[in-house]
């Protein structure tokens, strides 16, 4: 299918799938927390999904490419991503499965039932209001920092989207990890499960995975850690794996 690309844009191949997303890497693109989060979600086939905060898509993209998925949204409030992850969808020829909705996730509730999905997933914003370093691009600012949103508002969303014992997944940063489990409590979504992602053995972890239950009972199982790059400095098996790369590439 013919699309039309605008300035600074190109088609990119999803790793580990045929499917292709359009991106612009001098304004907005997909990075590797959108991959790590993609591939920590599991659920049930025909499952219904919504990803908070899409950017370009990548996250209902990838999920389709994995999962019989009955129907997933994409809400992103940012009219030139989300035209963009639209473009995607139809490049892709998926618009019966996948609808981008541009909008701010805050006004969810007015659109959807309480409880209607079974699947929520989120690669939020990082930076508490103007914490750390804010890009000028607008862009950047507000899918990087608590501009639009804050992690309470995507908490409070989730949850009422969820159905009960529905999952939530999240992708975060580990240092906001304690204000993360406080906010998901207090909105009945609780840790089942997390991973921490480290940069090599030997180094802190600079991102966590984790998912949550709808009104779930108290057990919290830790995953083994992720490493990104091994000794050698080259990616992990795993990480090749993640990617749709085979691991004999690393010798090559």
């Amino acid at each position: 299918m013919n699309i039309e690309l605008k300035k600074g844009e190109k088609i990119d191949i999803i790793p580990g799938s045929a499917f292709k997303i359009i991106q612009n890497r001098g304004r907005f693109s997909y990075g590797t927390d959108a991959i790590l989060l993609s591939s920590f979600v599991k659920f049930k086939k025909n499952s219904k999904i919504i990803d908070l905060g899409t950017g370009t898509g990548i996250i209902p993209l990838f999920l389709c490419s994995r999962y019989e998925i009955n129907k997933a949204y994409g809400i992103e409030i940012q009219e030139e991503v989300a035209e963009m992850a639209k473009r995607s969808v139809k490049l892709n020829g998926l618009e019966e499965k996948i609808e981008i909705l541009n909008m701010d996730l805050k006004d969810l509730p007015n659109t959807f039932k309480h409880g209607e999905f079974h699947v929520v997933t989120s690669n939020p914003p990082y930076m508490v209001g103007g914490g750390g370093l804010v890009n000028t691009d607008d862009n950047f600012k507000i899918s990087r920092h608590e501009i639009a949103c804050n992690l309470e508002d995507v908490v409070r969303v989730a949850s009422y989207l969820l159905r009960e014992g529905g999952k939530f997944f999240l992708v975060h940063r580990p240092s906001r990890l304690v204000d993360i489990i406080w906010i998901l409590r207090k909105y009945r979504l609780e840790p089942k499960s997390i991973r921490f992602v480290h940069p090599k053995i030997g180094k802190a972890p600079n991102i966590l995975l984790l998912m949550s239950m709808k009104g779930g009972k108290q057990e919290l199982k830790f995953q083994d850690p992720l490493y990104v790059y091994g000794e050698d400095g080259k990616y992990t098996d795993e990480i090749y794996k993640l990617y749709g790369m085979d691991v004999k590439e690393k010798d090559e």
